[in-house]
């Protein structure tokens, strides 16, 4: 009887190593790829309300607004344009202004649209509900005529007019829409999307 305890426990102490090697080498459950930080794609605009946090300094963490004159005013870096920046951008410039204010590196910068209150278009004319939108995203021609409640019966779609200010001066498009509405042509067709792309804030489109 002794003998034969013996023996097995001969084997286990064989095929415990062969145990052990096989329970190391089953693949664990694998950690998911991590996912890129999102970039935003939104330029600031005059009349959006921005949060701006330096990171471990409460008295660089407050809500603030984009003046007319597309600025802001911040605390020990004084006024720094916002106006057609990425969010991203103007983290860097706030950084840049304040590497004066530290001995080492400078507190992380984050910079949030909370408000795109500034991305603005009107819509005039011959539509069914004409007024100034503020979509807090960027659409095209089709998607603003779509919030004035699109044309009415009257409209003459092959006469449309975007009126955009670059710079000092005012630009004028003048879109045929008629077939996009009627199904037989697409945006493209006219290259529309080429000269035009998406609404600008300040941009007025007027459906006679």
């Amino acid at each position: 009887m002794r003998s034969g305890l013996a023996v097995i426990m001969l084997l286990l102490g064989l095929l415990a190593p062969t145990f052990a090697f096989a329970q190391q080498s089953q693949p664990g459950p694998q950690p998911s790829p991590a996912r890129a930080p999102s970039v935003s794609e939104y330029r600031i605009n005059a009349g959006d309300e921005l949060e701006v946090y330096v990171w471990g300094e409460e008295r660089l963490q407050r809500a603030v607004k984009v003046l007319p004159d597309g600025t802001i005013a911040f605390p020990l870096v004084g006024q720094v344009v916002a106006r057609g920046l990425l969010p991203q951008e103007l983290e860097r410039a706030i950084s840049e202004r304040l590497e004066g204010q530290y001995r080492g590196q400078v507190p992380q910068v984050t910079v949030s649209v909370a408000s795109p209150s500034g991305m603005q278009f009107s819509v005039m004319g011959r539509v069914k509900a004409p007024g100034t939108f503020t979509p807090g995203r960027y659409v095209n021609v089709l998607e603003a005529l779509s919030m004035a409640g699109g044309p009415n019966e009257f409209a003459n779609l092959d006469n449309v007019l975007l009126i955009r200010k670059v710079g000092d001066r005012l630009q004028t498009f003048r879109l045929r829409l008629g077939g996009v509405f009627r199904g037989g042509a697409n945006l493209d067709d006219s290259g529309m999307l080429t000269s035009v792309g998406t609404i600008q804030p300040g941009d007025t489109v007027i459906v006679p």
